[in-house]
Protein backbone atom coordinates (compact mmCIF):
# COMPACT_ATOMS: atom_id res chain seq x y z
CA UNK A 1 0.00 0.00 0.00
CA UNK A 2 0.68 3.56 -0.79
CA UNK A 3 0.17 6.22 1.27
CA UNK A 4 0.14 9.66 -0.43
CA UNK A 5 -1.79 13.00 0.54
CA UNK A 6 -3.96 10.82 2.72
CA UNK A 7 -4.69 8.14 0.20
CA UNK A 8 -4.38 4.43 -0.10
CA UNK A 9 -3.14 3.55 -2.94
CA UNK A 10 -2.77 -0.46 -4.41
CA UNK A 11 0.49 -0.23 -6.72
CA UNK A 12 -1.56 -3.57 -8.25
CA UNK A 13 -4.37 -0.83 -9.48
CA UNK A 14 -1.91 1.52 -10.75
CA UNK A 15 0.12 -1.34 -12.51
CA UNK A 16 -3.27 -3.06 -14.34
CA UNK A 17 -3.85 0.29 -15.65
CA UNK A 18 -0.70 1.13 -17.06
CA UNK A 19 -0.53 -1.90 -18.87
CA UNK A 20 -3.54 -1.87 -20.58
CA UNK A 21 -1.41 0.80 -22.19
CA UNK A 22 -0.14 -0.77 -25.57
CA UNK A 23 3.55 0.80 -25.06
CA UNK A 24 3.75 -1.37 -21.42
CA UNK A 25 5.24 -4.49 -21.50
CA UNK A 26 6.07 -4.50 -17.74
CA UNK A 27 6.11 -2.66 -14.79
CA UNK A 28 6.23 -1.99 -11.12
CA UNK A 29 4.82 0.71 -8.46
CA UNK A 30 6.74 1.81 -5.57
CA UNK A 31 6.29 4.05 -3.10
CA UNK A 32 9.07 6.90 -3.68
CA UNK A 33 10.06 10.15 -1.15
CA UNK A 34 8.09 13.18 -2.13
CA UNK A 35 10.04 15.42 -3.62
CA UNK A 36 8.26 18.70 -2.47
CA UNK A 37 7.48 16.95 1.39
CA UNK A 38 4.23 17.59 0.89
CA UNK A 39 2.50 14.13 0.23
CA UNK A 40 5.15 11.91 2.14
CA UNK A 41 5.40 9.35 -0.48
CA UNK A 42 4.69 9.36 -4.23
CA UNK A 43 3.81 6.59 -6.78
CA UNK A 44 6.72 5.50 -8.87
CA UNK A 45 6.53 3.64 -11.59
CA UNK A 46 9.30 1.55 -13.50
CA UNK A 47 8.43 1.13 -16.97
CA UNK A 48 9.38 -1.72 -19.29
CA UNK A 49 8.44 -0.59 -22.95
CA UNK A 50 7.62 -2.61 -25.91
CA UNK A 51 10.27 -2.62 -28.99
CA UNK A 52 8.48 -0.11 -30.63
CA UNK A 53 8.59 2.66 -28.14
CA UNK A 54 10.81 5.15 -27.06
CA UNK A 55 10.78 6.58 -23.42
CA UNK A 56 10.75 10.51 -23.65
CA UNK A 57 8.97 13.03 -21.82
CA UNK A 58 5.79 13.09 -24.09
CA UNK A 59 6.01 9.07 -23.38
CA UNK A 60 5.67 10.06 -19.64
CA UNK A 61 2.77 12.33 -19.97
CA UNK A 62 0.76 10.15 -22.05
CA UNK A 63 0.93 7.00 -19.65
CA UNK A 64 0.40 9.47 -16.62
CA UNK A 65 -3.01 10.54 -18.45
CA UNK A 66 -3.64 7.18 -19.73
CA UNK A 67 -3.78 6.25 -15.87
CA UNK A 68 -5.66 9.07 -14.53
CA UNK A 69 -8.48 8.06 -16.96
CA UNK A 70 -8.50 4.48 -16.52
CA UNK A 71 -8.32 4.63 -12.70
CA UNK A 72 -9.07 7.33 -10.22
CA UNK A 73 -6.64 10.44 -11.11
CA UNK A 74 -5.37 10.75 -7.74
CA UNK A 75 -3.94 6.97 -8.51
CA UNK A 76 -1.52 8.06 -11.05
CA UNK A 77 2.45 7.39 -10.72
CA UNK A 78 4.12 11.27 -10.51
CA UNK A 79 7.40 9.55 -11.08
CA UNK A 80 7.88 7.03 -14.13
CA UNK A 81 11.57 5.57 -14.67
CA UNK A 82 12.13 3.95 -17.84
CA UNK A 83 14.26 0.24 -17.81
CA UNK A 84 15.16 -2.49 -20.04
CA UNK A 85 14.05 -4.85 -17.67
CA UNK A 86 12.39 -5.41 -14.41
CA UNK A 87 14.37 -7.08 -11.41
CA UNK A 88 13.24 -10.36 -10.47
CA UNK A 89 13.57 -13.39 -8.80
CA UNK A 90 14.36 -16.92 -9.86
CA UNK A 91 10.66 -17.43 -9.91
CA UNK A 92 9.99 -15.05 -12.17
CA UNK A 93 9.04 -12.39 -9.21
CA UNK A 94 9.45 -8.21 -9.48
CA UNK A 95 11.86 -7.45 -6.95
CA UNK A 96 10.43 -4.76 -5.59
CA UNK A 97 12.31 -4.11 -2.74
CA UNK A 98 15.15 -3.66 -5.28
CA UNK A 99 12.86 -0.59 -6.84
CA UNK A 100 12.38 0.55 -3.50
CA UNK A 101 16.00 1.11 -2.43
CA UNK A 102 16.75 2.67 -5.41
CA UNK A 103 14.61 5.75 -4.41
Amino acid sequence: MIITAGYNISPVQVEDALLRHDAVVECACVPAPDPTGKRGDIVKAYVVLSDNRTANDDLKTELQNFVKANAAPYMYPREIAFEEALPKTINGKILRSELRQRN
